[in-house]
């Protein structure tokens, strides 16, 4: 099959992509050299993909169950955690540069058995510290496919900008604060992540940075994040905590009947500052949707930025902590090579070697607490609605991994939290949060708006960005960028 001739099958979601397969229409094997093909077309311009291995791709393939939701879809992993015989792994650090593991994790496995058939890994920065895919690692940084001098987003930007780029119609990703969503924003994709515990973090894992990490996928429809959901959710084997149970499933969710509810929009930061103009555009438009859909919306009215910003401050402790923690068990009770991490990741060691054991425990209350505070502040009404992020993907280079102070990288004036001050305040609480590309700006960068839950309403928000994705429809933008990459 000629490269013209297979690719409107790229322009699929995942779902009608599995079902062309079915059909007979197309052959997996097809797919797999296609993606493959494009894969190292556009890593040339946007560095997405640290590694592509087709070979593997074809082994597994093989090797999968011809029945499953997913069967033949290619696919590829975040160079970051989904541990994998097939694969090795860098965690975008030199550290860590192609280490191998002796059994899958649970969340690679889960995707195998959904029929997916990864050929390779994304990029990501080092250790997943970053809103911006830059890691010295990879020798270059991720770019965003809508605009090559715009950032990507991260720390799952690699599978971003291969999902946006029509690389593959789906990829893997994890999100500690923002991580899976934020390059959803960027990359004009749907980010979704998870009540916390709903997928696995075993065997490697007991949790990730106390709880607050968990895997999750860039995709760009509400039904393949859906069907991935419902392949891979559950609790692994000696899990320490579960997830609330479902009423029903992930995918039944999107079919189920819009109930009447109250939302409330945030159109500036927690603390009242403003924000991009285009991102409260983003989110007026949204809101003027859930009217017109015939919910409840009002502006926000809780005044929590103070406990906010406690949080961030004990979210940036335990991170600290676990770079802290994963150096040292590469370098033992030796001093760190400065040349063999980028500063960011040095400053982050730093400051989790100068923290106490008394800290730590301190800074998981303070986020235990937080959670707390945002249980309470839900009682009041369903959903809330804001930007993604409080600015558009940020140009490449204006927060690449140097800064030392890691103090001053994520809470500084124009640090991390004050460009992304909503996602990680959901990782903290657990609560499910997921992000839309509902809007574009004049010069075509995407905006996501962001929707969150109570704790364990998963079905909800899944039920409500449904019915935004059939009034908002955002395939047609997806689908214009591939045509224009790929023709």
């Amino acid at each position: 099959m000629k490269h013209s001739e297979i690719a409107e099958f790229f322009e699929l979601d995942a779902v009608a992509l599995a079902e062309k397969i079915r059909q007979n229409e197309v052959r997996p094997e097809a797919l797999l050299q296609e993606a493959a093909r494009r894969a190292q077309k556009h890593n040339a311009a946007f560095n997405a993909l640290s590694d592509i291995d087709e070979a593997t791709g074809e082994k597994l393939l093989a090797k999968t169950d011809t029945a499953a939701a997913l069967y033949g879809v290619p696919t590829l992993i975040k160079d970051l955690g989904a541990e994998a015989v097939d694969f090795h792994t860098n965690s975008g650090s030199q550290l860590f540069a192609r280490s191998t593991v002796s059994q899958n994790s649970s969340i690679y496995d889960r995707m195998r058995q959904a029929g997916l058939v990864p050929f390779g890994r994304t990029t990501s920065p080092e250790f997943g510290v970053g809103p911006v895919t830059e890691a010295g690692f990879y020798g270059a940084p991720t770019r965003n496919p809508w605009n090559s001098n715009h950032t990507c987003g991260g720390s799952s930007g690699g599978s971003g900008a291969a999902v946006a780029a029509g690389i593959v119609p789906v990829a893997h990703g994890s999100d500690g604060g923002g991580s899976v969503r934020i390059p959803a924003s960027c990359c004009g994709l749907v980010g979704f992540k998870p009540t916390r515990a709903r997928l696995p973090d075993g065997p490697f894992h007991g949790e990730g940075w106390a709880g607050m990490a968990i895997d999750g996928f860039l995709t760009r429809s509400l039904r393949d994040t859906a069907v991935l959901l419902d392949s891979c959710a559950g609790p692994d084997l000696g899990a320490p905590y579960y997830a609330p149970p479902l009423k029903d499933s992930h995918v039944a969710a999107l079919e189920a009947k819009p109930e009447r509810l109250k939302i409330l929009y945030l159109d500036r930061d927690f603390a009242g500052n403003p924000i991009h103009q285009e991102c409260a555009r983003a989110v007026a438009q949204a809101a003027d949707a859930l009217k017109n859909l015939g919910h409840d919306v009002h502006p926000w009215e809780f005044e929590i930025g103070a406990e906010v910003q406690k949080m961030m401050r004990a979210w940036t402790k335990i991170v600290a902590a676990g770079v802290h923690l994963a150096v040292r068990s590469k370098i033992g009770a030796s001093e760190p090579d400065s040349g063999a991490m980028d500063g960011v990741t040095l400053g982050a060691f730093e400051y989790g070697r100068s923290l106490l054991a008394a800290d730590y425990l301190e800074a998981v209350g303070v986020i235990h607490g937080f959670g707390r505070t945002m249980a309470d502040v839900f009682r009041h009404f369903d959903v809330l609605l804001s930007p993604t992020l409080a600015q558009p993907p940020a140009a490449v280079g204006r927060y690449k991994p140097t800064n030392q102070d890691f103090v001053d990288y994520r809470n500084g004036a124009d640090g991390v939290f004050a460009y992304s001050p909503y996602t990680a305040v959901f990782n903290a609480s657990g609560q499910p949060a997921i992000s839309l590309p509902t809007y574009w700006t004049a010069d075509d960068l995407p905006i996501g708006i962001h929707l969150a839950a109570e704790f364990g309403a998963d079905e909800l928000l899944l039920n409500l960005s449904s019915q935004i994705e059939q009034n908002v429809p955002w395939a047609p933008k997806q689908q214009q960028l591939i045509r224009r990459l790929n023709s």
